[in-house]
């Protein structure tokens, strides 16, 4: 039985691969500010913290992990000349800095183990596809997709595998006010080429790929899941 640490699995992404894993039998520990219903399931185990308030709290970390996936983030759609600087630093603290705080924590069990580990992050489809208002949390993102491919070069002697995946608009509680009616839902879908917005479910998936031994020649990676959008013109 795997052990798995979840930042942020408490919505969204992070719920759905806390169950994934959980599911498929591992042990999951889930570090965030909310404790929803749904995570009260067999071999989950709840830790109240928050990515930019708090230092992490490594006394709650189990003796094994065998996998991180840091899933906060966020969504700052502004045009550039109405962005202040507490946008950029906001964006920066919840989606490199939270992750930075998680990965130095749990680094020490990581290393100790006896087979390969893995640590899944997350960027975005605007980081590679540049697209209008998303300068904020692109240059975060950017940062994300920046440490995954160090860190990757930095521990694969230590057999820890760092990989990224960067979705693009998907339904969760961080997109709602995006995809809050059918018409946006129908108009965000028409943007992919596959003719949807993501699922939860499409970016768990891989995530629980990339955390788990079938994945265990992949590191430096940054995989778009994005229903084609950054890499498809239908034009």
């Amino acid at each position: 039985m795997a052990s798995y640490i979840v930042v942020g699995g408490s919505s969204g992404i992070g719920l759905s691969l806390a169950l994934r894993l959980a599911k498929e039998g591992n042990k999951v520990t889930v570090f965030s500010r909310t404790n929803p219903e749904a995570l009260q399931v067999d071999n989950i185990t709840y830790v109240d913290w928050d990515a930019v308030e708090n230092d992490f709290p490594v006394d709650s970390l189990p003796q094994q992990i065998d996998g991180l996936a840091y899933c906060p983030g966020s969504i700052t759609l502004k045009p550039f000349h109405g962005l202040k600087l507490q946008d950029f630093q906001k964006d920066i603290d919840v989606n490199l800095f939270g992750a930075v705080k998680s990965i130095q924590a749990v680094l020490p069990i990581l290393k100790k183990a006896e087979k390969p580990t893995s640590i899944v992050l997350f960027s975005t489809v605007a980081v590679q596809t540049g697209m209008p208002y998303h300068a904020s949390i692109a240059a975060a993102k950017g940062a994300v997709e920046g440490l995954t491919r160090s860190l990757a070069a930095e521990l694969a002697p230590a057999s820890i595998r760092v990989n990224a995946i960067a979705p693009s608009l998907t339904d969760t509680p961080l997109a709602g006010r995006l995809l809050s009616t059918p018409e946006k839902q129908e108009a965000g879908g028409k943007r992919h080429p596959l003719g949807r917005v993501g699922k939860p479910e499409d970016i768990s998936a891989m995530a629980a790929y990339l955390l788990g031994s079938e994945s265990a020649w992949v590191t430096g990676q940054i995989f778009a899941v994005d229903g084609g959008m950054g890499s498809l013109n239908r034009g």
